[in-house]
C-alpha cells in the first residue's frame, strides 16, 4: 500500500487538467448573454429605476425617490380603464385568433404538397409586410368610404362606424397575429401519427370525438405557446391601436408614447411600462401553470 501512494499522488497533478471545465460552451454563450443583458436587462432596470424618480412640470425630473406614479396610476380610473381596454382586447384577439387558428392549422397538415406550401405561404405571408402598411390598408378598408362601408350600404345595413373602434383594432390585430397561432399548432400537429385519429374511428369515435378526445390534447402544448405569443403581441401593440384606434381610444402603449412625448413625464411612463409588464407576465404564466396541468391530466 505504501509503493501504491506515491504513483497515486503523482497522478493526481496529471489527471487535473483532464477534469478542468471546458471554456467552450461559456465562449458560445457568452456574446448571446452579454447582447441580452445590454439589449434586455440593462434597459429593463433603467426604467425600473426612472420609475421611482419623481418628476415636476416645471423643472422635469427630480433625482428624488417617490412612489406617487404608482399611486397615481392605480388611483386613477383613467389609467385602470385603458388597462382594462388592453387586456380585454388583447384576451379577445387571443380568443379569435385560437377560434380560426386551430381549424387552419388542423385543415393545412391534412394537406398536400404542393397545396401545403401554397397555404402555408398565404398564412406567413402578411408577416414580410410592415405592421404599419397593414394597419393604414385597414384604415382605408374600414373608413366610411372604405370598401366594409360601401358593401355594408349595398347590403342595406346603412353606414357603421367601424374606424377608431375597439371593433377595428381586434380586426387588425387577429390579422397580423393569426399566424403566430397557426404556425406552433401547425408544428405541434405535424408531431402527431395521423393513424392514431384513424385508430380512433376505427374504434368507434366519431370525428367529432377523436377531434376533441384525441387530437386536442396532443396540441395543447401548441396552443399554448401560440397563445402567449398573440396575448404579449395584442397587449403591447403601438402601431395598430394608435392608427385604427385614434388619439381617444387609447391602449397601455399608446399611454406610455403620450407620457414619453408628449407630456414628457418620462418617470410616469415608466411606471405605466412596469405595470404592463408585470400585469403581462402574471397572466401569462397563471394560463401556462393552467394549460400544462391540464396537458399532464389528460395526457398523463
Amino acid at each position: 500500500m505504501s509503493a501504491a501512494s506515491p504513483s497515486l499522488a503523482g497522478a493526481g497533478p496529471a489527471a487535473s487538467p483532464a477534469r478542468r471545465a471546458n471554456p467552450a460552451p461559456w465562449l458560445l454563450v457568452g456574446p448571446g448573454a452579454l447582447m441580452f443583458l445590454g439589449l434586455v436587462v440593462l434597459p429593463l432596470v433603467l426604467t425600473v429605476i426612472l420609475s421611482f424618480h419623481a418628476y415636476d412640470h416645471s423643472t422635469g425630473i427630480k433625482n428624488e425617490f417617490t412612489l406617487a406614479h404608482y399611486t397615481a396610476v392605480f388611483s386613477d380610473s383613467y389609467y385602470l380603464g385603458i388597462f382594462w381596454r388592453t387586456l380585454r382586447i388583447a384576451a379577445l384577439t387571443t380568443l379569435i385568433c385560437a377560434l380560426i387558428g386551430l381549424p387552419e392549422a388542423y385543415i393545412l397538415s391534412r394537406m398536400r404538397d404542393p397545396w401545403r406550401s401554397v397555404f402555408l405561404l398565404v398564412i406567413i405571408g402578411p408577416l414580410l409586410v410592415s405592421v404599419v402598411v397593414r394597419a393604414f390598408g385597414w384604415s382605408m378598408l374600414l373608413g366610411s368610404t372604405g370598401l366594409v362601408n360601401q358593401t355594408l350600404q349595398a347590403l342595406g345595413f346603412g353606414s357603421v362606424r367601424l374606424l377608431y373602434t375597439e371593433t377595428a383594432i381586434v380586426i387588425a390585430l387577429v390579422h397580423v397575429m393569426l399566424p403566430f397561432m397557426v404556425i406552433p399548432v401547425w408544428t405541434a400537429l405535424q408531431k402527431l401519427d395521423p393513424m392514431v385519429e384513424a385508430a380512433a374511428w376505427t374504434l368507434g369515435a366519431s370525428r367529432f370525438t377523436a377531434l376533441r378526445r384525441v387530437v386536442m390534447p396532443q396540441v395543447s402544448l401548441g396552443m399554448l405557446s401560440g397563445s402567449l405569443l398573440v396575448f404579449g403581441l395584442s397587449a403591447s401593440a403601438f402601431a395598430i391601436p394608435g392608427l385604427l384606434g385614434g388619439r381617444r381610444l387609447k391602449m397601455a402603449a399608446t399611454l406610455v408614447y403620450d407620457e414619453y412625448m408628449h407630456e414628457l413625464n418620462w418617470p410616469l411612463g415608466a411606471a405605466i411600462a412596469i405595470i404592463v409588464l408585470v400585469a403581462n407576465l402574471a397572466i401569462m404564466l397563471a394560463y401556462n401553470r393552467m394549460v400544462e396541468a391540464r396537458a399532464r391530466r389528460t395526457l398523463g
